[in-house]
Formats: C-alpha cells, structure tokens, sequence
C-alpha cells in the first residue's frame, strides 16, 4: 500500500493515515518521525508504547550511534535495530528524517525494516518542510 499524498495533506489526515498503518502491524506501538537531531516532527503512538523512547534525548541518539558505527569503514549507517526484554526500536535514516518504530521484541523485524518504503512519498513531503527550515 502507497500513500499519495501533496504537500498541502493535513496533519490531522497524516494521523488518520499512520495511526491505520499501526494498527495493521501487530505489536506496533509507534511511529515516530524526527529530524536528524530527534526533534519529534510527527508522532503516533498507543498507550502500550514505552515513555521513555519517546523523549528526545532517547530519540537523538540513532545519530550518535551511527556516527560511531560509521567510524567502523562500512560506510554510513542506514538503520539501527535495539532488542529489549519487551520491546524493540527500529531507527531508519531518511535524510533529513529519521524514522522510528517501536513495537513488540515479537514483532517482526523485517517488516519494520521495511515499512518505510510504505509511505515514501509521505516522508519526501515530510523532508522538503524539514530540509527547509
């Protein structure tokens, strides 16, 4: 399923829209879209999703941890993937976005991997406000 969307799409219909997406992929607890230095753009989430990778500092650190996984010589670092007892945390790298899932450690973590290619075009409009400002 691909969205198409304008530039002009409403932010209210970009939470209908997410909000469905979540809801289609069990164990999905959020959908969180930041800049590269975690400031939250948009954000979705139920009241299962954990508090704390919600916040900024937690979010901010994909860049971090990519600029020292860099340093590896593998190139630059296009996701990152954070098992926890519960709970996982998948960070994608969308320049200028950073996209974040976080969902069920029973969640399929493929399927994160791959949403993001779900709502490409959502993203592109989404990074022509941010790559502006």
């Amino acid at each position: 399923m691909k969205v198409e969307i304008g530039v002009t799409m409403a932010t209210e219909e970009l939470k209908v829209y997410f909000t469905r997406l979540m809801k289609s992929v069990e164990g999905l607890m959020a959908i969180v879209i930041t800049d590269r230095d975690g400031v939250p753009v948009f954000k979705v989430a139920t009241d299962q999703a954990p508090d704390q990778v919600l916040k900024h500092n937690f979010l901010g650190t994909f860049g971090l941890a990519a600029s020292q996984a860099s340093k590896l010589g593998m190139s630059s670092n296009k996701s990152i993937v954070c098992f926890y007892e519960h709970y996982q945390v998948v960070q994608i790298n969308k320049s200028p976005l950073l996209l974040t899932f976080i969902a069920s450690s029973e969640t399929s973590t493929g399927l994160l991997l791959d949403m993001d290619n779900t709502f490409t075009d959502a993203l592109d409009d989404l990074g022509r406000v941010v790559g502006t400002t």
